[in-house]
Formats: C-alpha cells, structure tokens, sequence
C-alpha cells in the first residue's frame, strides 16, 4: 500500500512537470506566432515601398541607412526562421499533450487500484 502511495506521488509530480514544460512551451509558441506577425506586418510594409525608398534601422541609439533589398532579406530569413522555430515548438507541444496524457492515465489506474485495495481491506 505505501509503496502505490510513494507510485501515486511521483506519477502526479511527473504530471506536473508535463504540464509546466507545456505551459512554458504554449508561451514560447505564442511569442514567436506574435514576432511572425509583426514581420509579416513589416514586409507588407516593404512591399508597398519604391525601390529607392530610405529605409533605416535602429542600432542602438542610431538610425543607419540600409539598402531596401539587405531589409528585405533579413526579414524574409527572419520570418523563415520563425515559420521553423515555430514548427519545432508545435511538435514538442504535441509530445507534452501525449506524454501527459499517458501520465493522467497512468495516475487514474493507479488510483482506482488504490481504492479497490483499500475497499477490499476493509471489508476483509
């Protein structure tokens, strides 16, 4: 009996490790599908802009002058990255939900044990 006590208390801890990696995972995702917007919103901006248009960009406390197509294509491989990073983050989420599913699982079966034990207990 202690020793499904000592099983129920891991089970339950491991299930709230999956479920603080998911949360932070969940986060993480968001934040990237929030920097995806803001540079799909900047290259829409881009698009709409002459070849000759200035375009400047902050580093540090200074505006420097950069060519339309290096903005472009850092932006572009920026938004590539993202798109992936964010394919890599879904993924995992995916392997969270499942590993914490069978961890739930796990903990109810376990608990039904448990209980049937000890209703067997103390009616013998």
């Amino acid at each position: 009996m202690e020793e499904d006590r000592n099983k129920l208390q891991a089970l339950s801890e491991a299930l709230q490790k999956f479920q603080d990696d998911l949360q932070t995972a969940v986060e993480a995702r968001q934040k990237l599908e929030a920097q995806q917007q803001e540079n799909k919103a900047v290259q829409k901006e881009f698009a709409s802009l002459p070849d000759d248009a200035g375009i400047y960009k902050l580093v540090g406390p200074v505006l420097l002058k950069q060519d339309k197509t290096e903005a472009v294509n850092a932006v572009d491989g920026r938004l590539d990255f993202i798109t992936k990073e964010i394919t890599r983050r879904e993924a995992r989420i995916k392997e969270l939900q499942e590993g914490s599913e069978k961890k739930r699982v796990e903990l109810m079966q376990l608990q039904q044990r448990i209980q049937i034990a000890a209703q067997e207990q103390g009616a013998g």
